[in-house]
């Protein structure tokens, strides 16, 4: 009988790993090879036998490891890029090892159940409907263009038309309103669901990127008919909160749906002490957002959320005879989501919300707000610098001088440096540094050697 088990290439694999996320916290955070060296690597003639998966495993985890971003470490700042508990990598870990196809309940009934229990938790964590139904997904893009799909059921069906029959063509036409600062996974979502990136309407935003409710009003009082509105619970470049509530109240006044892009801000509704910047997020009708940037599990993993699950279920659901979808209790995950198979995502976000309980899924959001602040008051008290927004979760803008190739040097030399990475932005006409805290392990100490070496990159 042929061995399933290769016990000697998975201790490789472990071996391997271990070793890399021991020398993560010290390592130089962004990758040191360039193109050319990788191709150097890996562009080598398909061999007509194959090749030994230990000298395949060297490859990828030696030779190829000056190729490999920092973004799981501790001074990892770019982007909005979480690292992975160490419960979830394991789980991760577990998670490709079962290796389940997670469309049908019939074809893996752990990641249904799980996916089912974590739902539970999710809208007990976020303190919204407890009858909205829940899908998981790649990431955030896929959250919003799935609640934007809900969306566009539910208005154009008010409207007397069933856009998953009859398509687009002839339909009604879809008014569609965002923030001048919408996420670009907005725009790409209203692509692939044929509403367009060009038709929009936008409405302008204070100095904060907050969408100012005034300028939503009469974008509202100038369109007819089928209307879908996005709002966003934490900017990509100053983390802040548009005004929920009041939004709310004008779009179901207007009877527009609701969507809010919660990427990582969505997590504040977990926190005590930030759960008022997100007052009246309730009163949404969809919501996104992603368990790899705050819950730090490993990617791919986002969740949308829809109130109206009906809505959520015929813009995704599909039949076909073969298929053997349940009639009774038991959940068909691939009834909520874009794709049909897809591995088990809900099994890691069970197990790094089993692991940390709603106190640590708390102390964790409030953690790395903390340390967003402290990076910001230190790098503040440097001459020449100035912090451009309110920290309010774990975004920081900061901008060196007046000059906007300065703040672009002083980007491109701590990234050389090598202690930390961050990236760089255009905020209102301004080139700035954007720092995003979101890594489980970040310490007060990473955040004090990473402040240190960007003042030395400021000031050399």
């Amino acid at each position: 009988m042929q061995q399933i088990v290769d016990e000697k290439l998975l201790q490789r694999a472990h071996d391997h790993a271990v070793e890399f996320l021991r020398a993560l916290p010290e390592r130089h955070v962004g990758a040191r090879a360039t193109r050319e060296e990788l191709l150097s690597i890996f562009r080598v003639p398909l061999s007509d036998k194959g090749e030994d998966g230990n000298r395949v495993l060297d490859v990828l985890s030696g030779s190829a490891e000056r190729g490999v971003v920092g973004s799981a470490g501790p001074r990892y700042f770019g982007f909005v890029i979480g690292g992975s508990l160490p419960v979830a990598l394991a789980a991760d870990w577990i998670t490709s090892t079962w290796d389940q196809n997670s469309g049908l309940f019939v074809t893996s009934p752990v990641v249904s159940v799980l996916e089912e229990v974590s739902r539970e938790w999710l809208l007990e964590l976020f303190d919204l409907p407890r009858t909205a139904s829940v899908g998981f997904v790649t990431g955030c893009q896929m959250a919003n263009c799935t609640g934007i799909a809900a969306g566009r059921d539910a208005v154009l069906r008010r409207a007397g038309y069933n856009v998953e029959e009859q398509g687009l063509i002839g339909a009604p036409a879809v008014n569609i309103i965002l923030s001048a600062e919408a996420h670009i996974t907005i725009y790409s979502s209203l692509r692939l669901l044929g509403l367009g990136s060009k038709k929009v309407r936008l409405v302008e935003t204070d100095d904060q990127g907050r969408m100012r409710v005034e300028a939503l009003r009469k974008a509202l009082a100038n369109v007819e008919g089928p209307t879908i509105v996005c709002a966003q619970a934490g900017n990509v470049n100053t983390g802040a909160v548009d005004p929920l509530g009041e939004i709310a109240s004008i779009t179901r006044q207007r009877g527009a749906w609701l969507h809010v892009d919660g990427a990582f801000g969505l997590w504040g509704r977990a926190s005590r002490d930030r759960r008022s910047l997100l007052d009246g997020v309730e009163l949404a009708d969809s919501w996104a957002t992603d368990a790899h940037k705050w819950l730090n599990v490993p990617y791919d993993n986002g969740v949308v959320i829809v109130r109206d699950s009906a809505a959520h279920r015929a813009s995704m659901t599909v039949s076909a005879d073969y298929l053997e979808q349940t009639a009774g209790a038991e959940r068909d995950p691939f009834d909520w989501v874009p794709e049909f198979s897809r591995r088990g995502r809900g099994i890691t976000i069970y197990a790094a919300l089993r692991s940390l309980g709603k106190q640590g899924v708390e102390s964790l959001v409030d953690r790395l707000c903390a340390r967003a602040r402290q990076i910001g008051d230190l790098l503040g008290k440097e001459k020449g610098v100035r912090v451009l927004n309110d920290i309010v979760l774990n975004q920081v803008l900061v901008r060196f001088g007046d000059d906007d190739e300065k703040t672009r040097r002083v980007i491109a030399r701590a990234q050389q440096e090598g202690t930390c990475w961050m990236a760089g932005t255009t905020w209102h006409g301004m080139a700035a540094m954007r720092i995003s805290v979101s890594n489980w392990a970040t310490s007060e100490q990473d955040i004090a050697r990473s402040a240190e070496a960007i003042a030395r990159a400021a000031h050399s």
